[in-house]
């Protein structure tokens, strides 16, 4: 007998009413891979004070929420929300449940997997889905999700298989999966879930919670000017920051240059760092590794600048300048303000 496949869940971050940028790119993820299967895309939405919420979830694809209304869900900490998580799971038994890989995701996520005993593989960078043949127990899957990551520091990518029970479980970085245009006309059902918690469940009290924004909000940035290990130095890489400057752009890096010293880690572009899609990336002194071209090869124009004419950056750059930054980027800067 062939077993049925559960539907695809998004676990649903929010706070004071507004859903993460990730839950709603996982749910439209989660919808082209319900769409594949044949099954609902559906949502988990706990917390406090929650009107909106699932309209906005509706108008990105959702098929069901299951919501979970009770001021000890708020905020966030991760025993009551474990406890409801395992408690659905049990119950409607999905196929597929997405986390996003941020501080909850990564909290809650291995503990529902140790409850479960399912599968996690953290920090997905693609999802799809394919038929597995396993050939060391001589077993064959169909409608497998391929958990696809970086591995071994960033150097090779690595396609994860989960055989274990049902849930498939998977952590997703911020920005990685492509965030389609909202349809305000869809809609789906709302299943109000009744909180069962025990005094033993809610020892966990956060007194303060300290916030420190990031530097840089790369996944949003309209033109971006990169800096790879090709910069030479760190204090070359003024050149990088004058450039975006004169763009009004903001900066990149590539792992080369964070791991040189050069630029902190907020600013790496590629698999082990942001996810980036600007109208303008400029590659400078970037050889153009796997890991880094799956970060921004989905930028509307590339343009790449290399000494080196057999960089790989090249070869997916829409406009490609051979030649040194030290001379090039000057001249673009001199260029571009003479035009202004």
């Amino acid at each position: 007998m062939t077993k049925k496949i559960g539907n695809v869940w998004v676990f649903i971050e929010q706070e004071g009413g507004k859903i993460a940028d990730v839950s709603l790119e996982l749910v439209c993820k989660g919808r082209e891979l319900a769409n594949e299967l044949g099954v609902k895309t559906e949502a988990v939405l706990l917390g406090d004070k929650l009107d909106g919420c699932v309209d906005t979830l509706y108008s990105y694809g959702c098929d069901t929420v299951f919501l979970a209304e009770d001021k000890r869900l708020e905020p966030f900490t991760v025993l009551p929300f474990a406890k409801v998580i395992m408690s659905l799971i049990l119950e409607h038994k999905p196929n597929i449940l997405m986390f996003g890989a941020t501080y909850k995701g990564r909290e809650l996520a291995p503990r529902v997997a140790s409850e479960k005993l399912a599968g996690l593989t953290a920090d997905c960078t693609e999802l799809r889905i394919d038929d597995f043949d396993d050939k060391i127990n001589k077993q064959s899957y169909t409608d497998k999700l391929m958990q696809i990551r970086p591995a071994f520091g960033g150097n090779i990518i690595a396609t994860i298989v989960n055989t274990w029970d049902d849930p498939q479980m998977v952590t997703v970085r911020e920005g990685v999966m492509k965030m389609d245009e909202p349809n305000s006309s869809l809609k789906g059902k709302v299943v109000k879930i009744d909180v069962q918690l025990d005094n033993s469940d809610t020892v966990i009290k956060v007194i303060e919670r300290i916030r420190q924004d990031k530097s840089i909000n790369l996944g949003a940035a309209q033109v971006i000017v990169s800096g790879g290990y090709g910069v030479g130095s760190k204090d070359n890489f003024k050149l990088i920051y004058d450039l975006a400057e004169a763009l009004s752009g903001d900066v990149g890096a590539s792992r080369a240059a964070v791991d040189a010293g050069w630029i902190n880690h907020d600013h790496q572009v590629g698999q082990t760092g942001v996810t980036v899609r600007p109208k303008l990336y400029i590659a400078c002194g970037i050889s153009g590794s796997i890991q880094h071209c799956a970060g921004m090869d989905d930028s509307q124009k590339i343009i790449a600048i290399n000494a080196d004419p057999d960089a790989p950056i090249l070869s997916i750059a829409h406009y490609s300048i051979v030649g040194d930054l030290n001379e090039v980027i000057p001249k673009m800067i001199a260029a571009f303000k003479a035009k202004a």
